[in-house]
């Protein structure tokens, strides 16, 4: 992970990274709202993100950066990008281009639904 990083200082205080020096990040697909996946940025991953509008991300298995779709051609094209209330969570909002799930599903999200509690 890069400690040292381009990114504008003006974003760099706007987004709260933890003490792993990373932020959550939300990828949702620009037109629909569809919510496609979770993943991590450190500063160099935004920076990265922001001046090439292409979605690139930070593993932390890997401790390595990956453009999304840069091998499996699934790729997410960045339309827009915003911060949370307080700063701690990105989300971007994407043109994805095959599934966005490493599983092959369109989401990260699709056919894992828990069961809500009911009370009457």
């Amino acid at each position: 992970m890069n400690g040292e990083s381009a990114l504008d200082p003006d974003i760099r205080s706007a987004v709260r990274f933890n003490a792993d020096g990373l932020v959550p990040v939300i990828a949702q697909q620009w037109d629909t709202g569809e919510v496609l996946m979770l993943a991590w940025m450190d500063r160099e991953a935004l920076h990265r993100t922001l001046a090439t509008g292409r979605a690139t991300y930070y593993s932390r298995s890997r401790h390595a950066y990956w453009v999304k779709g840069e091998t499996s051609g699934h790729s997410q094209r960045v339309r827009d990008v915003a911060v949370d209330c307080d700063g701690d969570t990105v989300l971007i909002k994407v043109d994805q281009h095959g599934p966005a799930c490493h599983t092959g599903t369109r989401t990260c999200f699709d056919g894992r639904h828990l069961d809500l509690a009911r009370t009457s």
